[in-house]
């Protein structure tokens, strides 16, 4: 990314820095304050709101500013003219404030990221989000929504799918035809539930059915599917391969642990791995035909293949979203967004028995978990979609480890629930976006 330090530098120096409002104060929201407000030249934050604007008022002062209390879009603009700093309960003072070049949405809520999303894409604003559970159910109707409105949208940079995206185009660009697209685990249980996962919870400052969502394989799954959707890569079978290596495996080991012949057949299949090293990082699995760049690629120590291990050994979350923000302000580079209709879908299963006229809890909670799957054979079979259980009341009884589909549940009243009929609504008829590359 040595091209965007240049710009950030441009603007700085022609005072002409992107203006970003900020949604969300918690566990990603603070960092990412406190970075673009003492580390990064270019780019003025503006706003920050938050359910509990307290949490932003502190981030912005954590990050040794004084902000003010905003009650209306005309402080918001006022702070924006004059370099200073506003915190405010309420997203909509933020998206329809002009003055504002780009919203950053992290919260992580799916139904309240969706009333942003569409708050801020309805004023003319850019969206970037950190907030795959959104992105994964109804990013291809948010990015439709963008591009009819003239702005840009897409996830970030940093996160694992906006890496994984990163070394896609990179492995593209050596001329290597990507097959899978993978993220490296350390620990998966699809059982784990906020109890369990409290005490680690606590140790790095964030709530348990977060950390649950990452121990359950829920929030892998939507990270997967986000890239699936960005490239038209599918799923080879429900939940993915997940293969489970040995602690400390090297990940340059890691295709003798898939069906390497089945791997190399497909037109490019996501998935994940359990154990390998360097961890959590993401990785790709490449062939290249071509017999002269074989023996260069064995010389420079990636092996004889037919599946060359291509990986980053890290991923950066807050600390590379100054790099997402100056891509898609100005060279109109999404860092990862779909490529038309939905690829790949996160789906519901049931994480324990659950008794009929239950309610489904959220995400990373105790009932359910979720479970890559392709868009196709989910609608197919009218599978229900995790990001729209919660709230849904059980009609009848379901096992541990079952699909939910439509039909067994009561949808409860969410915004979220009527975007994901209007996506459908919206590609009806569409083909399913192919590999691209």
């Amino acid at each position: 990314m040595i091209i965007l330090d240049k710009a950030l530098q441009a603007r700085a120096e022609e005072d002409r820095p992107i203006r970003v409002g900020l949604v969300g104060a918690g566990f990603m929201g603070r960092p990412i304050a406190r970075r673009l407000v003492t580390q990064v030249p270019g780019i003025q934050l503006v706003a920050m709101s938050n359910r509990h604007p307290d949490k932003a008022e502190a981030a912005l002062r954590d990050a040794g500013v004084e902000p003010t209390r905003a009650d209306s879009v005309e402080a918001v603009e006022a702070a924006a003219e004059q370099g200073r700093f506003v915190y405010t309960d309420d997203p909509h003072l933020v998206c329809a404030a002009g003055g504002i070049d780009l919203i950053l949405e992290v919260t992580g809520a799916v139904d309240f990221g969706a009333r942003v999303a569409l708050d801020a894409i309805e004023h003319g604003k850019h969206l970037l989000l950190m907030d795959a559970e959104l992105d994964g159910t109804v990013g291809p109707l948010l990015k439709a929504k963008a591009d009819a409105a003239g702005v840009m949208y897409g996830n970030v940079d940093g996160d694992q799918p906006g890496v994984i995206m990163n070394l896609y185009r990179f492995v593209q660009g050596l001329g290597c035809q990507t097959k899978l697209l993978g993220n490296i685990k350390g620990l998966q249980d699809p059982y784990r539930n906020p109890t369990t996962q409290k005490g680690f919870a606590e140790r790095w400052g964030q709530t348990p059915h977060m950390v649950t969502s990452f121990a359950d394989g829920t929030k892998v799954n939507f990270e997967m599917a986000i890239v699936a959707n960005n490239t038209g890569f599918t799923a080879a079978k429900r939940g993915l391969y997940q293969p489970v290596v040995p602690a400390g495996t090297p990940i340059e080991e890691i295709a003798d642990y898939f069906p390497v012949d089945k791997v190399i057949e497909s037109d490019g299949i996501i998935d994940y791995c359990v154990g390998a090293s360097p961890g959590p990082g993401v990785f790709a699995l490449a062939v290249n035909d071509d017999p002269v760049h074989q023996h260069y690629l064995d010389l420079y120590k990636l092996g004889e293949g037919p599946l060359y291990c291509f990986y980053t050994p890290y991923h950066l979350c807050h600390f590379e979203v100054p790099n997402s923000i100056v891509r898609m302000v100005d060279f109109a580079d999404a860092p990862v967004a779909p490529i038309g209709g939905p690829v790949v879908e996160v789906v519901t299963i049931a994480k324990t028995d659950i008794e009929a006229g239950a309610t489904i809890d959220g995400l990373g909670e105790y009932l359910t978990y979720g479970e890559a799957e392709n868009h196709v054979t989910a609608r197919e079979e009218n599978l229900l979609p995790i990001a729209l259980a919660e709230g849904a009341r059980l009609k009848r009884a379901v096992r541990q480890d079952e699909a939910l589909t439509f039909d067994d549940v009561e949808l409860s009243d969410r915004v979220i629930n009527g975007l994901w009929d209007e996506q459908l609504r919206h590609f009806e008829g569409q083909p399913v976006p192919t590999p691209r590359g």
